[in-house]
């Protein structure tokens, strides 16, 4: 599979595309001016404690103060408190965590007003950006990516991807970490880490420590609420989860965003340098790249398949729900193999869909009805398979016997809405136009002043079949009775792409005439 990246700057945004085998599957958007990003480290205090919720609302800067649920405290919480606490008041003398003490883990299930109390103060993660009324989610469970590995401090441990499934490259990794991982840090070894040798491993340990070192320096004397570490901007941080080598083009039109993502792959992936490319500042290469017209056919309330079929999707405060319609392209020779040919189609098409929108939280499709067990056991292998791709956790459970599928997925951000629909040109989007039976006034007004300030031009005027129709029509017609009066032919020609109320005057050359 081949994978792009197209990056679009302009002055108020980053927009970020990638493409799978040349079709849309993630869309990605950043305010120049946005201050806040999953990942972001900040120095928060505790601004009121709800123990109905068992969580605590945190003040981190945000108009809204973020919500903190006790589940999201991380069983290490008393050793990252007496850390932050140190660093603040510079008794602790480094950021190492060689001889520091680790406190005794917390208990699971036990209340949040034990833990804390009303200002504290509290390192946070944010695991969750604003969405809709709700402020940002956090934990204080601390986790520093890099490309290849997750530093998780006080939790001296080592795990592996799941998708790293040779053993052998298992054992190897646990014990190339397990050599170069400071004590008392935890690594997660990512998918990336795969083959790679161990000087590559002991450069990003030393990167993702350095981020340590830094939230360590930034601590000292701080007063909340303050930010204390960033992500990477958008497109970096994309790269960094993302890239493969199946990736065979980054584009970006702009400069310094380019020498970032330039900056980042010498650093780390040398080998694909030669697949970024700098487009000419200015242009929208999503209008180039054919991305913009693939936005515009992928958002909407209806999408239409290739096979003719159609899926319609809509949103509630509560869930997404996806329909399934098969159109008139079942056919009727072995129905029940082309409706899961249908359902096996808007399925591929709505696992794109569901990564593409973002759309997270509970999701029901109603699938066409298929009686076949057999036909339900491949849809939903077929479906967890098209979701595989899916970066974002998520379940899905088999059809219910009404032919519904559920499936919940994380949601991490707002969901992606584009407004796909045009103002009308005709009414500019009021919804009326004025009397249809007017336009001949119109029409007759403007004739009348052409024929006074350019008497000798000849006359084509172009209004919508309708209209034109209603012109000749009868005897004598309202063209025959243009020539009496104005003792001139005016030649009358329909256009579709006319509006109802609409008409155009041209001279011989076909040249329209303004009246400006």
């Amino acid at each position: 599979m081949e994978k792009e990246l197209i990056i679009n700057v302009s002055s108020k945004e980053v927009e970020i595309a990638l493409l799978e085998d040349s079709k849309l599957v993630e869309l990605h958007h950043q305010k120049t001016n946005s201050n806040f990003a999953v990942g972001d480290i900040f120095l928060g205090k505790i601004k009121k404690m709800n123990p109905s919720l068992n969580a605590a609302f945190v003040d981190i800067g945000y108009e809204k103060d973020a919500f903190l649920h006790y589940t999201d405290l991380g069983p290490k919480l008393n050793s990252l408190m007496n850390f932050t606490e140190s660093a603040i008041n510079a008794t602790l003398p480094s950021y190492r965590l060689d001889n520091f003490n680790i406190e005794p883990d917390i208990v699971k299930n036990d209340k949040i007003e034990r833990v804390f109390n009303k200002r504290k103060l509290v390192l946070v993660q944010m695991l969750k950006e604003p969405i809709s009324t709700k402020g940002p989610r956090l934990s204080c469970e601390i986790a520093l990516p890099g490309r290849y590995m997750v530093l998780t401090p006080f939790a001296d441990m080592i795990s592996i991807s799941k998708k790293i499934e040779d053993l052998d490259e298992r054992k190897r990794l646990t014990v190339l970490v397990e050599s170069i991982k400071p004590k008392n840090f935890g690594v997660i070894i990512r998918t990336a880490a795969e083959g790679k040798k161990v000087a590559d491993l002991h450069e990003e340990m030393k990167l993702v420590v350095g981020k340590w070192e830094h939230i360590y320096t930034q601590l000292h004397n701080a007063t909340p609420p303050r930010k204390l570490l960033s992500e990477l901007d958008k497109s970096s941080s994309l790269i960094r989860d993302l890239l493969t080598d199946s990736f065979n083009k980054i584009l970006v039109n702009d400069k310094e965003v380019y020498y970032s993502i330039k900056t980042y792959l010498e650093a780390f992936a040398p080998s694909q340098l030669k697949i970024l490319s700098l487009a000419k500042e200015g242009k929208n290469i999503f209008d180039e790249q054919g991305i913009t017209h693939q936005i515009k056919a992928s958002f909407g309330k209806t999408f239409t398949l290739s096979s003719g079929a159609y899926i319609i999707i809509e949103h509630t405060e509560a869930m997404h729900v996806i329909d399934v319609n098969s159109g008139h392209k079942v056919s009727t020779a072995n129905q029940e193999e082309s409706i899961l040919r249908v359902n096996l189609d808007a399925a591929e098409e709505i696992a794109r869909q569901i990564r593409l929108r973002d759309t997270g939280g509970l999701i029901v499709i109603d699938f066409i009805d298929m009686r076949n067990i057999e036909h339900k056991r491949i849809l939903m292998e077929k479906m967890r398979d098209f979701m595989s791709k899916d970066r974002a956790q998520h379940t899905i459970l088999p059809l219910s016997k009404f032919g519904l599928m559920q499936i919940t997925r994380e949601r991490v951000r707002p969901q992606v809405e584009i407004n796909t629909t045009e103002v009308c040109p005709t009414c500019n989007g009021t919804g009326k136009i004025n009397a249809s039976v007017l336009i001949i006034d119109d029409i007759i007004r403007d004739l009348e002043f052409i024929l006074h300030s350019k008497p000798k031009k000849s006359i084509h005027l172009q209004v919508h079949p309708f209209v034109e129709s209603f012109l000749k029509k009868g005897f004598p017609s309202i063209q025959m009775k243009w020539y009496f009066k104005y003792n001139k032919w005016i030649k009358i020609k329909s256009n579709t792409n006319c509006a109802l109320n609409g008409y155009r005057f041209y001279d011989n050359n076909q040249d329209e005439i303004r009246f400006y």
